[in-house]
């Protein structure tokens, strides 16, 4: 028991995606696609942001964090899915696996307040117009990304160094592709019902919070589309929203079934999946979403493709 202790005090072993070769390199092709599809999609809107004076708004000031936060939630884990599938050697530091889950949820959270961050702000440009300059300063906007970054990264300086107190001495082969509490927790031979309490109501806490305020927002944004706006100016104000929402969906709806979900129903293969979904995919997907059904994207980025050859 001790020995194994001291074994995984130097590390733990991550699992792969598969055993076999052929799938390996499929995966492997596959993960190496969408991570890169992320970084290209993410980049190109925060260049769109900076080179278009329109787009230079609270929504894209926002935007633009969303995008940051993705390239670096999907860079703590993909690289590492990548190595792992390949390489027969699928070991992780102590502390790299501590950096993982530390980075992993203080970018997890800081996403799910800034997608309640840009609701309010669609609720104060389409409920509140004439006071939009005011209510969403840049002051403001500075100040509630910061509390969107801060929480994150406060959060998850209590919650890593909660879980690396654990002794582990089941097993130092991780049942997961990266570093994340729940397969971790299973590795401890101590009772992890605290560490789960407070992680579960910290979760609560964010999303619940997170999720009441883009219900609020958007309560009353369609109350206001439907009461107020012409018949010609709804398609364009749904439009705008319904990126956000699908956004929220594919995000808050994976996070909820990971986090909020009772501890007896844990199931590592479905887990593992759900994973996958909103570390890898959902980064890949925002910035499509956003750029498909967004005109000025969509603008800037003609503009400038038209813009290149003749210069």
């Amino acid at each position: 028991m001790e020995n194994l202790n001291q074994t995984c005090l130097r590390g733990f072993i991550l699992l792969g995606l598969s055993e076999v070769r052929y799938l390996q390199i499929i995966f492997f092709v596959l993960f190496l696609i969408m991570y890169l599809m992320t970084l290209s999609g993410n980049v190109l809107m925060i260049i769109a942001v900076r080179i278009n004076s329109k787009l230079q708004t609270p929504m894209y000031f926002f935007l633009s964090n969303l995008s940051t936060i993705d390239i670096c939630f999907s860079s703590t884990i993909v690289p590492k899915i990548l190595i792992n599938t390949l390489s027969k050697d699928r070991s992780i530091s102590l502390v790299g696996c501590a950096l993982q889950m530390y980075f992993h949820m203080a970018l997890g959270a800081a996403e799910c307040i800034i997608l309640a961050v840009m609701a309010y702000d669609r609720f104060a440009a389409i409920c509140r117009p004439l006071h939009y300059q005011t209510i969403i300063s840049r002051k403001m906007c500075i100040l509630l990304a910061s509390i969107g970054w801060g929480v994150g990264f406060v959060g998850a300086s209590i919650h890593t160094p909660l879980t690396f107190q654990l002794p582990f001495c089941k097993s130092h082969h991780v049942n997961h592709f990266f570093c994340e509490m729940p397969p971790i927790f299973k590795l401890s031979c101590k009772d992890t019902y605290l560490n789960e309490i407070v992680l579960y109501i910290a979760v609560h806490i964010i999303v619940l919070f997170a999720f009441l305020l883009i219900l609020i927002s958007y309560i009353h944004i369609i109350w206001t589309i439907l009461k107020t706006i012409s018949s010609q100016g709804r398609g364009k104000a749904f439009s705008t929203c319904a990126s956000h929402l699908i956004v929220v969906s594919l995000y808050y709806g994976t996070i909820i079934f990971m986090y909020l979900k009772p501890r007896s129903t844990y199931l590592p293969e479905i887990d593992r999946a759900v994973s996958i979904l909103y570390t890898v995919v959902t980064p890949m997907l925002n910035p499509i979403i956003y750029s498909i059904r967004n005109k000025d994207v969509k603008d800037t980025f003609e503009a400038k493709l038209c813009w290149l050859p003749n210069h």
